[in-house]
């Protein structure tokens, strides 16, 4: 099986507080993060929003939130596995994900 080539995320240092808050502001990517909250997804299986998304739009939205430094986008196979940097959000803003995830109900 073939991979996809690595993409490029921001080291922890690196997260800035505008572009997680923007990265956070679109319903669309919020979702994707509520989904990503509750464990690793593949990126086919993640639903933004509406289900009925052109796969560029689709594909933008995880780029906004990787580079963002909200989730990590690695190869797996022909596809790419998503995970929320959870860890590393916390450490770099103790409690804002949680609190922009409980805020969101």
């Amino acid at each position: 099986m073939t991979s996809g080539p690595e993409l490029p995320h921001p080291a922890r240092d690196e997260i800035a507080l505008t572009q997680v808050l923007f990265a956070l502001s679109d319903p669309d990517r919020l979702a994707i993060v509520r989904q990503l909250a509750g464990g690793p997804l593949e990126m086919k299986a993640c639903t933004p929003g509406e289900t009925a998304r052109a796969k560029s739009t689709r594909s933008h939205l995880f780029k906004v939130l990787r580079e963002a430094g909200v989730l990590r986008s690695v190869p797996q196979g022909r596809g790419r596995l998503l995970t929320l940097r959870r860890a590393d959000l916390e450490a770099r803003f103790p409690g804002l994900l949680q609190a922009v995830l409980d805020g969101a109900d």
